[in-house]
């Protein structure tokens, strides 16, 4: 009798440490696909505005001073710019992230324009192509960096 317990007392732990370990595979499995498509979503909320959108927003401006950024808010300020190339002219841009979905209308680019005149700075117009060449880098950016959490 001895013997048989001892036997059915091995069998139950090899059984149960087979169940915890295909649980814990399904865990994984499952986790592991559900990540992906957390990832990947087209609205991503962890920090109030779509994170893919904000990102690439922040790499478009890397090259200009920031003023502001709000990752809540999803508003991101830049100070004046000035191209080494063209030294009587100044840009500061501002980026408003409007959704938590990845949406070419979720993004809003505003930029000042000023040019020196008589040693101050004057207002001057913004071309449209300007503003709507940024967004397309911005939208297109985001929408590269979902494809890569994607994985393709």
């Amino acid at each position: 009798m001895m013997g048989s317990s001892d036997t059915f007392s091995r069998m139950l732990a090899k059984a149960g440490l087979c169940a915890m370990m295909a649980g814990a595979l399904a865990g994984c499995g499952g986790k592991k696909e559900g990540l992906r498509s957390d990832v990947a979503a087209s609205r991503v909320t962890t920090i109030g505005v779509n994170s893919y959108l904000w990102r690439a927003s922040l790499d478009a401006l890397s090259f200009m001073p920031l003023l502001q950024t709000d990752s809540n808010g999803g508003v991101i300020v830049t100070d004046w710019y000035t191209n080494p190339r063209n030294p009587g002219e100044r840009v500061k841009v501002t980026v408003t992230i409007l959704d938590q979905d990845l949406r070419a209308d979720a993004l809003r680019v505003a930029t000042s324009r000023q040019v020196a005149q008589g040693g101050t700075w004057v207002e001057a117009p913004v071309q449209a192509a300007t503003v709507q060449k940024l967004e397309d880098i911005i939208l297109t950016k985001a929408r590269d960096l979902r494809r890569g959490a994607i994985g393709g």
